[in-house]
């Protein structure tokens, strides 16, 4: 008889769960009131942008894709991680492509991500945004170098942004997953952009960093503070 890991890790299975979790979120969004700030976010985005948002902030993300518009289109980064298989698995069928691969410590790659962040400079080239999430893995809210390094090799602005839900359930694990629940409000809050020098130093970098931590940081309690006015978990 299959062994449980064995059956959830099947192609079978992955593929059901990701068309799941696809209808799941595609009806959390529209039986949601969606909330943007600023109120002209996709007028003034200098775009293709690079986006980035928190972990466990991730699930709605598909949707900033503004729909019907090809100059908005997007592709999403995603771990090569056996979770990440059925973010993927969801996205591509909410309409955005995946490129797969991770960041570490230290602002390294690993499981695939230096070949992301070549696929992710070809497709700013070719005019895709790149939505991924900014903290290093297992470092919930502190913003890796991954980010960093594609605004500064690709030269595209970089947007901290943060997706909140007044109905939600939130995880008690690394990086406090908000699982979004409908029938509520929806807030997407988005920074003003920020530019990485292409011949920016080490100290330069940082700076951008921790200037991409407090925006996404400052995000994030607006959006809670929109949703439910009880600021950020």
């Amino acid at each position: 008889m299959p062994s449980l890991k064995r059956i959830t890790a099947s192609p079978a299975f992955v593929n059901a769960a990701g068309s799941f979790g696809a209808w799941y979120l595609r009806f959390v969004w529209q039986t949601n009131q969606i909330i943007f700030e600023p109120h002209d976010l996709y007028d003034t985005v200098e775009i293709p942008a690079i986006i980035a948002v928190w972990h466990g902030q991730h699930f709605l993300m598909p949707f900033l894709q503004k729909k019907n518009d090809p100059a908005h289109r997007a592709k999403v980064l995603i771990s090569r991680h056996r979770d990440g298989e059925l973010n993927a698995r969801a996205a591509e069928k909410l309409g955005v492509e995946a490129i797969r691969g991770s960041g570490a410590h230290g602002g390294g790659f690993h499981k695939g991500g230096a070949a992301a962040m070549r696929q992710m400079i070809e497709a700013l080239k070719e005019g895709y945004n790149i939505a991924m999430t900014a903290d290093v893995p297992k470092i919930a809210r502190i913003a890796g170098m991954g980010v960093v390094k594609l605004g500064q090799y690709s030269q595209r602005p970089i947007y901290a942004a943060a997706i909140a839900s007044s109905r939600r359930k939130v995880l008690n694990n690394w990086d406090r997953t908000a699982i979004n629940l409908p029938f509520g409000t929806v807030a997407v809050v988005g920074s003003d952009p920020i530019h990485v020098p292409a011949d920016a130093d080490a100290a330069t970098l940082e700076a951008v960093r921790r200037k991409i931590q407090d925006e996404l940081n400052d995000a994030t309690r607006r959006a809670y503070a929109i949703v439910d006015k009880k600021g950020a978990p």
